[in-house]
């Protein structure tokens, strides 16, 4: 029995040990602390430690028990709508706000899909701007305005 090898897997296998290594060697700058009180380092150590790890079981998995994958087409629509929405974020969040931009990038995100309707679109687009207010707004307290001065707030 002929064992084939998955270039994609090893491929991307790779990229999470990249990631992870990077990850684990910026984490060296920092204090680690001890367990019981984690320096800023230990974080980021952690995290890119087990994403090499992972990384490094996809390596294997696609050295050993790899499978031929065919891929379909690429998905235009998709690509091109997703990386507008993060350029309008990137562009507005200041002058329109974090709320209505967040609502706009998560609509426009999730009609990248040509399979997702317009009412699902903008129940997805409310729950993900109420998140993202909570979380990053209220949660994490960052200064971005809620409504900004295009809208005369």
């Amino acid at each position: 029995m002929e064992r084939r090898r998955s270039l994609p897997d090893v491929l991307a296998g790779g990229v999470f040990v990249l990631i992870g290594g990077a990850f684990v060697v910026g984490s060296l700058g920092y204090e680690l602390g001890t367990p019981l009180r984690m320096g800023p380092g230990a974080f980021p150590l952690l995290v890119g430690a087990t994403v090499a790890a992972l990384g490094l079981a996809i390596v294997v998995k696609g050295l050993i028990a790899g499978e031929v994958i065919a891929f379909g087409p690429i998905p235009w629509r998709a690509i091109a709508v997703i990386t507008l929405a993060l350029l309008f974020f990137g562009f507005a969040v200041r002058r329109l706000g974090f709320v209505p931009t967040s609502a706009v990038t998560a609509l426009l995100t999730t009609l990248a899909s040509s399979r997702v309707r317009l009412l699902t679109a903008v129940a997805v687009a409310a729950g993900l701007t109420v998140a993202s207010t909570l979380i990053f707004i209220v949660g994490l307290q960052m200064r971005i305005p809620l409504w900004g001065s295009w809208l005369g707030f």
